[in-house]
């Protein structure tokens, strides 16, 4: 036995014709190979007998150059997965604000009396938000904004309805090319209005079958990337009965074609009905339209039609699927479950009436108990759309989002199991490689919008079901871009961090006076330096976001060279150049974040009617009163009168957005003649 372990340790040397025999050990030939011994034999320009041959000279070149690449690598990794997670970070913090934002404003109109009363003597009664009262006549609109006949002038495409297999062609055609004129509106409004019938025939869960095509592919958030689902379709080909695909949600905000990828699905469905299943996700809701984007957009691309085409839009949200089962195996929602998510509830369900999902419905019954029936079945629908997965066990409210639940491999055992469904298939969450399996691969999240956050900083993937056991197959994809086609790895790396660190400044800037009074906590002496700890506690306890910040020191302050110390101040150095000094306001704020008073529009106008009436805004200002009881009721309705700037009696949204940057004017010149304390109306016009 001793023979045989020695026999394994000798090596033997073939030189000159001579064979040497020498026994391996531990720190023997191998050991030559450590980074310390490394070409220590190559020092000195006279050839000894133990220099190097040329074999021994290229494996160390092979391990030096192998161990400086995967440093490399790991330097790039680090990069990589601290812009990650600023990026996510303030996406759910946004998100978080949002939801923050409409509950406050939310819980104003739940509890004012009669929030569903109809006025008389209103003046927005006669303004109905359905849209068989809507004008059918819709004008062309050219690149510079001016209105065209329908019939003359019009230099795109013509569709007709019902649309064939020719006018998907055209659409795509038409989309895909950046100069081609904007699709008439009418064209749009007739998609819009074809898809509502469509929408209205389908069951609240989609029933998906692959008897016929043996396969199906899930595709995940698009978030107005075209060119990803263009790239979708082209490796994987266009829907049909015999390609079935199922569209996760979130189809629009962020991204700038959000209307032409909404518009190309639901012609899809128009087309393929048997061949296309669209869910719905937390961000078909106008209310997060109004902050992320795609009310913006298409109000850019139809100015004189936007009104109506958004109503429109409303409505196909509103008669979306809340999910797609397939096979009766696998469940496909958009955000997942919780502990209480009940399937035959969900199947029952009024999905017509969320108009948004941030708000609860209000119950018209008076019956005793039909509050609290409405707001557990809303409950339903919400899990299922903002809810994320997690690798600890139990249910938990979604703290980081503000909204949706924490689900745990147990919650999701017992879910399959009750339901004898084989995994769940989720999206609603950006992942680097595009697709993610947790909860023992029973839990799939799928993101199909490529650069998501910048440009390389993750692909996306689609997964296709094959066979009988609908075995996933994920296929990894990135769209193509001008920037991406130029940049080496290093530099999309550095690309993404720079935006990342960009964001932030954002969000830091928005904090700096709160920052500002935590830095001086630990400075009682004002010497502007305060130690590199305390810095980053005060950092994530004011932003809360949850990043490295001791690892971003470089990017973010300056330290003191002497002391080694932070200089506080620097935290807002590339900020305030150009900029007032002084801390901003609530109103600064909110204006220079217009999405949020867009928000905050919708929300007061209870009808969405497009306009806020006396009466909407008075029963805010009443309840204001009586939370805020500084603040006279009749000073509260003067504030009200004076946003209706044309005197019509209703506010639109131009007025109200121009109220706040009036008000933020008046503050700055007061402000800019005074060094004291604001005015005290002012401040609490605020």
């Amino acid at each position: 036995m001793e023979d045989n372990e020695k026999r394994k340790r000798l090596v033997y040397h073939e030189r000159d014709g001579e064979v040497t025999v020498v026994e391996k050990t531990r720190k023997g030939f191998f050991s030559k190979f450590s980074p310390r011994n490394l070409f220590r034999s190559c020092k000195g320009g006279k050839k000894t007998e133990f220099s190097m041959p040329k074999v021994e000279r290229t494996m160390k070149a092979a391990i030096l150059i192998q161990r400086w690449y995967r440093r490399y690598l790991a330097r790039m990794e680090v990069r990589r997965r601290y812009t990650w997670t600023i990026f996510q970070s303030i996406e759910y913090a946004g998100e978080q604000d949002q939801l923050k934002l409409y509950n406050f404003f939310n819980a104003l109109l739940t509890h004012m009396p009669d929030a569903t009363a109809k006025k008389p003597g209103s003046e927005i009664s006669s303004k109905s938000s359905s849209i068989d009262t809507v004008d059918q006549k819709y004008e062309d609109e050219s690149e510079d904004g001016s209105l065209q006949s329908a019939d003359g002038g019009y230099k795109g495409i013509h569709i007709s309805f019902p649309l064939t297999r020719a006018d998907l062609d055209a659409l795509i055609d038409t989309f895909r090319k950046k100069r081609q004129p904007c699709l008439h509106a009418k064209y749009v409004a007739g998609i819009l209005k074809e898809a509502i019938v469509q929408l209205k025939r389908l069951p609240n869960l989609n029933q998906a079958s692959t008897a016929i095509s043996k396969q199906i592919t899930i595709c995940g958030d698009l978030h107005g990337k075209f060119d990803d689902l263009l790239v979708i379709f082209h490796k994987n080909g266009l829907p049909s009965t015999e390609n079935p695909y199922v569209f996760n949600g979130d189809f629009v905000d962020r991204g700038k074609k959000g209307l032409e990828v909404l518009l190309l699905l639901l012609s899809c469905l128009l087309v393929f009905p048997g061949g296309v299943f669209l869910n719905r996700g937390n961000h078909e809701d106008h209310i997060m339209n109004a902050r992320y984007g795609f009310i913006r957009e298409v109000k850019s691309k139809y100015k004189h039609n936007a009104e109506r085409l958004l109503r429109l839009i409303e409505r196909v949200y509103r008669w979306l699927p809340l999910g797609t089962v397939v096979n009766n195996k696998v469940l496909v929602v958009h955000g997942g479950i919780s502990d209480v998510t009940d399937l035959d509830w969900v199947r029952n369900l009024d999905r017509h009436k969320y108009v948004s999902l941030l708000r609860p419905p209000i119950t018209e019954s008076s019956a005793p108990g039909a509050e609290l029936i409405d707001k557990l079945e809303w409950k339903q629908v919400f899990d299922i759309l903002w809810s994320d997965p997690q690798p600890g066990d139990g249910c938990f409210p979604n703290s980081l989002r503000g909204a949706g639940t924490y689900f745990g491999p147990d919650v999701t055992e017992k879910f399959l199991q009750k339901y004898k469904l084989l995994y769940l298939i989720r999206s609603h969450e950006c992942k680097p490689g595009g697709y993610e399996l947790t909860h023992s691969s029973k839990v799939i999240t799928i993101f199909s919008a490529s650069n998501y956050y910048e440009v390389g900083s993750n692909k996306g993937a689609y997964v296709k079901l094959v066979g009988p056991q609908l075995a996933p197959h994920f296929v990894q994809f990135t769209a193509a871009t001008p920037q991406t086609k130029k940049l080496t790895f290093r530099q999309r790396v550095g690309l993404v961090e720079s935006s990342a660190i960009r964001e932030l400044s954002c969000q830091i800037l928005a904090r700096r006076e709160q920052l500002l009074e935590e830095f001086l906590k630990h400075d009682p002496e004002k010497t502007g330096l305060i130690s590199l700890s305390e810095w980053c506690a005060a950092m994530e306890d004011q932003t809360r976001l949850g990043i490295p910040w001791r690892m971003l020191r470089e990017k973010l302050v300056t330290l003191d060279p002497s002391t080694g110390k932070v200089e506080y101040h620097s935290t807002f150095q590339e900020h305030t150049n150009g900029r007032r000094s002084s801390g901003t306001t609530v109103v600064e704020t909110l204006y220079r974040n217009k999405s949020s008073l867009e928000a905050i529009f919708r929300i007061i106008d209870k009808d969405n009617s497009g306009y806020i009436s006396m009466e909407e805004f008075s029963d805010a200002c009443s309840l204001l009163g009586e939370h805020l009881p500084q603040i006279p009721p009749e000073q509260l309705v003067d504030i009200c009168r004076s946003m209706d700037i044309n005197k019509d009696g209703l506010v639109d949204l131009n007025e109200f957005l121009e109220t706040f940057r009036l008000v933020d004017m008046e503050h700055e010149d007061r402000t800019e003649g005074d060094d004291s304390s604001p005015d005290e109306d002012t401040h609490r016009l605020e």
